[in-house]
């Protein structure tokens, strides 16, 4: 028998439905990038990869995630934070400042301020550092209990503290937690030691939190002589690592002798100005039972703080330290906040 063969126009249509049905998946590399068919997606995973980000120099900014995993972020690694502590007069946190009343400049030209928080809620972490040097332990007991007490009043929910003890050594006593008890004990078993480490101890606490999320403040306050002996880091090496961390860096100093004649007081200039670069702030007590007060006004300035972020225009070459200035205008205050960050790669 005979098979008919179809006719030319059947098999005709039949091909342009095979060429057309190939069409589909091929790229057309005569149409720009965004004109190109699109593809299936290689994977049913919603979760977004994050940038890169250099730790301590950006901070992560939350941008809705339109998938169906709403609770991730992705980071921009152009934004830089800064946390801005402002004073009134009489010394006092003044909150509740409005967006219009800052200016921010980075190396001297004016930024737009992207993110604005009049008291932030990003949680903290922070490294508690106690002087054990036997210099220093004379009044080791005050500092014990003012530490004690300055924990359980400073931890909030989401916070987590971390207590390192620093003699010749510096000790990570307790790891980042929120067990108040289990962070007063460590402080309170806190051994004597010979030296004072102040640089190793810097950079130590500032390696610890530049681990910490990006989405967390970080801070580092420190209790001691300032009486710099057996560092093996150097000033420039702890400074630097404070500075990429963006910690907040507050110094207590404990002076056993008050004349400056009668004391090492090399370690107090470069606490100095390692605090003033950070954003934090020294306070010098005339006794150990001022520590209490000093840990009040630590805990109010904290809870008070600005945050500030800004895509930085323009942007300055990798590795390399930018100034930052923060204005607050029509009125009588003081800010404090970093004042140089590290870039990242380019």
């Amino acid at each position: 028998m005979l098979v008919r063969p179809p006719d030319a126009p059947f098999l005709v249509f039949i091909a342009a439905l095979i060429l057309g049905g190939n069409a589909v998946s091929q790229d057309k590399p005569d149409r720009p990038p965004w004109a190109q068919p699109s593809r299936p997606a290689a994977t049913t995973s919603n979760t977004p990869v994050p940038a890169p980000v250099n730790p301590g120099d950006y901070s992560s900014d939350p941008i809705p995630d339109r998938s169906q995993d709403r609770g991730k972020i992705r980071v921009n690694v152009n934004l830089v934070s800064v946390l801005a502590s402002v004073l009134d007069e009489h010394n006092r946190p003044s909150p509740d400042l409005p967006i219009e009343a800052f200016q921010l400049f980075e190396e001297g030209v004016r930024q737009k301020i992207e993110v604005f928080e009049s008291e932030t809620q990003q949680p903290l972490d922070l490294a508690l550092m106690i002087d054990a040097s036997l210099s220093a332990h004379k009044e080791i007991s005050f500092e014990q209990e003012a530490a004690a007490h300055f924990i359980r009043q400073v931890l909030r929910p989401g916070d987590r503290l971390a207590v390192f003890a620093f003699d010749e050594n510096v000790t990570q006593v307790a790891a980042f937690s929120d067990k108040v008890a289990l962070l007063q004990e460590a402080v309170r078993r806190i051994p004597p030691g010979a030296g004072t480490s102040i640089y190793d101890a810097v950079l130590l606490a500032s390696h610890a939190l530049e681990k910490r999320g990006e989405d967390r403040r970080r801070v580092i306050v420190m209790v001691t002589d300032a009486g710099e002996t057996t560092s093996r880091s150097d000033f420039d090496a702890a400074r630097k690592a404070a500075v990429r961390s963006g910690a907040l860096l507050y110094t207590i100093v404990i002076r056993p002798v008050k004349s400056e004649s009668g004391r090492n007081t090399a370690g107090e200039h470069a606490l100095e100005t390692m605090t003033d670069a950070t954003g934090g702030a020294m306070f010098y007590p005339d006794s150990p039972q001022e520590l209490d007060i000093i840990f009040d006004r630590i805990d109010r300035e904290l809870r008070t703080q600005y945050r500030l972020a800004y895509y930085p225009n323009p942007r300055g070459p990798a590795d390399t330290y930018r100034s930052i200035e923060v204005k607050v205008l029509n009125g009588d205050y003081h800010v404090r906040h970093r004042k140089t960050y590290l870039t990242g790669p380019q």
